[in-house]
C-alpha cells in the first residue's frame, strides 16, 4: 500500500480514511493502554478500570524492610522483573514524546499518563539510595509453579537489588532512560514531580557508568527469564540519549556518541548489529535511531538504515524471514512484539526523513512495512485474527495468562475457557507458517507481557494520525463482564437414620472479580421444629454434632421465629481462597438428632428451610446460605 505522504510536514500529520485496512486504530490504541491496569500490582488506583483485578502483593519489599509495592507484574505470572518494565516504560513514553496529539486526539492521554505515573512511583520507591535500585520481586521458579490469580498468591516473594557491590549496568541504566522520558511528559503538569523523576534517573546513569556489571549476574534468579544477553553497553547510550533529550545537557551526548563505539557489532564486522531488533534487551536500535534523529550523523543513519533494510528489502543478500502471510518473523517466541516493535521506530525514521527532506524512497519504504506489519497484527493474516485481544471479531481468548484465566484449582485447564477477557493485550502470534492456535498451554505462542505492547501501543499512536478510529466512548468502555459462580455450597446426604440426619456439605470460593481470601465464611442451615415442638421437645434436646470437620465451630440452634432455627457453621480463621483443589473448598459433616427414645416420632427434614432431598451424591445447595462476614454470598434466605 502506498499513501501519497508529501502532504505530511511535520508533525502535522494529515488524517487519513482507513481504506486500506479495516482496523479502528483509536479503539487498538484505547485498548492497549487498557491492559497496563490489568497488569497492577499492590494498591490498586481508584482509576483503575478493571473489574476483575483486585489489590494484591501487598507485601512486596517486607522482606527487605522496604515498600515496593505496586509496579507491574511482568506477563501472565506474578514477578516484577525490573529490567523489561523498565524497557516498557521508555517504549511507552517515546511513543508519547513523538506523537502526543495522538493521544490527545484520541482522548487517551489521561489513561495513558496514569498508566505511566504508575510505574513511575514504582521506580521511585524502587531507589532508595543513588546505587541502590530493588530490580526483582517474586521468585521465577516458585511463582510458575502456581497457578492462580494473583490478589491470593500464596507463595513468599523474596526481593533482589543491585549495589556498588553487584551492580547491574543494564537494569540501572534502562530505568534511568524510563525515568528521564517520564519526567518529559510530565514536566508541564507536575514539574515537581518531573523533576524528582530526573534526579533519580541521573543518579541511576551514573550508578550504570560507574559501577559497570551484567545486572543477571547479580540477580542470578532472572537468568532463567530476562537474562542480558546483549550486555550493558546499549543501556549505557541508551540512558545518555534519554537524559541528553530530557535535560539538553551535551555532556550526555557526548557519552552517548563515545559509548555507540562500544554497541555490538555484526559478527566481528566493523557493521553494527542489524539482524536483531529493539526489545527489552537490546536498545541498540533505538539507539541509532535516536542518535540519527538527535545529532543527524551519517554513521547512525548508515546503521539505522541497514537495520531497517533488513528488516524490509534486505541488505547484502540478508533479509529477516517472512510469514506466508507477510509477517516479518524473528523469532518463535513473540514475533508480533518484534514486528510491532520494528513497525513503531520504523515510523520514528520514516518521519525523520520526510521532515529532514531526505530520502524519501527510504521514507516511503519505511512507512509501508511498517503499516504492512500493523495491519497483519489486527487481522490482515490468513487466519483473519486479531493478535490484539478484544478487537474486531476474531481474536484469542484463552491467553497465558493467570488472573485473567481464573482458575481455582491450581490448574491451567480448568476452567477450559479463561473466565476473564485480557482486552488489549497483544499475544505472542503465529508460528512461522501463520499458524495459530489459541491455546492457553501454548506459552510461545499466547505469552502476553507488558514488554510486547509498548511499541505496539507507540505504532498505534502514530498510526492513529494516519487512519484515524474512534475509540469506544468512555460510559461504554470496558464492558461489564458477565459474572459466573463465586461462592458456593454444595450437600449431600452423608448418612440419616429414624432419629438423625447427617449433612455433608462443602463450602466453594470461586471467586474472580475479583479473587479474594475468605477468612471468614460461615454457612447456614436452617430446620424447622415446629412439629418436634409440639410433641413436647426443647430445642435442647436436637443434638449438633460433627463428624468431620475442617470448620472452626458450629453454634448450637438459634431461634429465628415461629419454629425456625438455624446452625451457624463457621470457616473463621480459615484462609479459603481460589489457589488449589483443597485450598479452595472445605468440608464439615454435621448431625442433627433427636434422642434416642423408640417411643418418640421419627426425624422428618420435608419442612426444613434447607432440606432439599439431598441424595448421596453432591448438588448444589441454594437453601443453605453462605455468608461472607455480614455479607450474603450465596443462597436464598427462607
Amino acid at each position: 500500500m502506498t499513501l501519497d505522504r508529501n502532504k505530511l510536514v511535520g508533525l502535522s500529520f494529515l488524517i487519513m480514511s482507513p481504506v486500506a485496512i479495516g482496523a479502528n486504530y483509536g479503539e487498538a490504541l484505547q485498548k492497549s493502554i487498557y491492559f497496563y491496569e490489568a497488569q497492577q500490582s499492590g494498591v490498586l488506583p481508584d482509576w483503575n478500570r478493571v473489574e476483575w483485578r483486585g489489590d494484591s502483593a501487598l507485601s512486596d519489599g517486607q522482606d527487605v524492610g522496604i515498600d515496593l509495592t505496586g509496579g507491574w507484574f511482568d506477563a501472565g505470572d506474578h514477578v516484577k522483573f525490573g529490567l523489561p518494565m523498565a524497557a516498557s516504560t521508555t517504549m511507552l513514553a517515546w511513543g508519547y514524546i513523538e506523537y502526543p496529539e495522538a493521544y490527545q486526539r484520541s482522548q487517551q492521554e489521561t489513561h495513558l499518563k496514569n498508566n505511566l505515573r504508575f510505574v513511575g512511583d514504582y521506580f521511585i520507591k524502587a531507589h532508595p539510595e543513588p546505587n541502590v535500585l530493588w530490580g526483582q520481586v517474586g521468585n521465577g521458579s516458585k511463582d510458575h509453579a502456581w497457578w492462580g490469580p494473583a490478589e491470593v498468591m500464596p507463595m513468599e516473594r523474596p526481593s533482589y537489588k543491585i549495589d556498588a557491590s553487584c551492580p547491574g549496568s543494564e537494569l540501572a541504566g534502562e530505568t534511568s532512560a524510563a525515568m528521564a522520558s517520564l519526567s518529559m511528559i510530565f514536566r508541564k503538569d507536575d514539574p515537581d514531580y518531573a523533576a524528582t523523576l530526573l534526579q533519580h534517573s541521573k543518579e541511576l546513569y551514573s550508578f550504570a557508568y560507574d559501577y559497570r556489571g551484567k545486572y543477571s549476574d547479580c540477580i542470578t534468579d532472572a537468568q532463567g527469564y530476562y537474562n542480558s544477553w546483549s550486555g550493558y553497553e546499549d543501556e549505557l547510550v541508551w540512558s545518555a540519549l534519554w537524559l541528553y533529550r530530557a535535560t539538553g545537557d551535551k555532556f550526555y551526548l557526548k557519552r552517548a556518541q563515545e559509548d555507540y563505539e562500544n554497541l555490538n557489532t555484526e559478527n566481528q564486522s566493523e557493521l553494527k548489529s542489524y539482524k536483531w531488533t529493539q526489545a527489552w534487551d537490546d536498545k541498540s536500535y533505538g539507539s541509532y535511531v535516536l542518535m540519527a534523529k538527535l545529532s543527524n550523523g551519517a554513521k547512525y543513519q548508515e546503521d539505522a538504515e541497514r537495520w531497517l533494510d533488513y528488516w524490509t528489502v534486505g541488505f547484502e543478500g540478508n533479509r529477516i524471514a517472512y510469514t506466508p502471510g507477510g509477517l516479518a518473523y524473528l523469532d518463535t517466541w513473540g514475533p508480533t512484539r518484534y514486528a510491532a516493535n520494528t513497525a513503531f521506530l520504523a515510523l520514528i525514521y520514516s518521519d525523520y526523513l520526510k521532515n529532514a527532506k531526505a530520502d524519501q524512497e527510504k521514507a516511503t519504504r519505511y512507512y509501508d512495512f511498517a503499516v504492512s506489519q500493523m495491519e497483519y497484527i489486527l487481522g490482515k493474516n490468513p487466519a483473519n485474527i486479531s493478535f490484539q485481544i478484544g478487537l474486531g471479531d476474531n481474536y484469542p481468548k484463552n491467553p497465558h495468562h493467570r488472573t485473567a484465566h481464573g482458575a481455582w484449582t491450581n490448574n491451567l485447564q480448568q476452567p477450559e475457557q479463561s473466565r476473564h477477557l485480557l482486552v488489549g493485550a497483544l499475544v505472542g502470534g503465529p508460528n512461522r507458517n501463520d499458524g495459530y492456535e489459541d491455546d492457553r498451554g501454548d506459552y510461545i505462542l499466547n505469552e502476553v507481557a507488558t514488554d510486547y505492547n509498548a511499541g505496539f501501543t507507540s505504532a498505534l499512536a502514530r498510526l492513529y494520525l494516519d487512519f484515524g478510529g474512534d475509540p469506544i466512548p468512555e460510559k461504554q468502555f470496558p464492558p461489564k463482564e458477565e459474572k459466573d459462580l463465586e461462592f458456593f455450597v454444595e450437600a449431600k446426604v452423608n448418612s440419616q437414620g429414624p432419629r438423625y440426619i447427617e449433612i455433608a456439605a462443602r463450602v466453594h470460593n470461586r471467586s474472580a472479580w475479583p479473587a479474594r481470601n475468605a477468612k471468614n465464611l460461615a454457612l447456614r442451615y436452617y430446620v424447622d421444629l415446629t412439629e418436634e415442638l409440639a410433641l413436647g421437645y426443647k430445642p435442647s434436646d436436637i443434638k449438633v454434632s460433627t463428624a468431620y470437620s475442617q470448620a472452626t465451630s458450629v453454634s448450637p440452634l438459634t431461634l429465628v421465629g415461629k419454629g425456625i432455627y438455624y446452625i451457624e457453621i463457621s470457616f473463621e480463621g480459615v484462609n479459603i481462597f481460589p489457589g488449589g483443589q483443597s485450598e479452595s473448598k472445605k468440608e464439615v459433616q454435621f448431625r442433627l438428632s433427636l434422642p434416642s427414645n423408640t417411643n418418640t416420632p421419627e426425624w422428618s427434614n420435608d419442612q426444613d428451610p434447607s432440606w432439599d432431598a439431598y441424595g448421596s451424591q453432591y448438588k448444589n445447595a441454594e437453601k443453605i446460605v453462605l455468608f461472607d462476614g455480614e455479607q450474603l454470598v450465596w443462597g436464598k434466605m427462607p
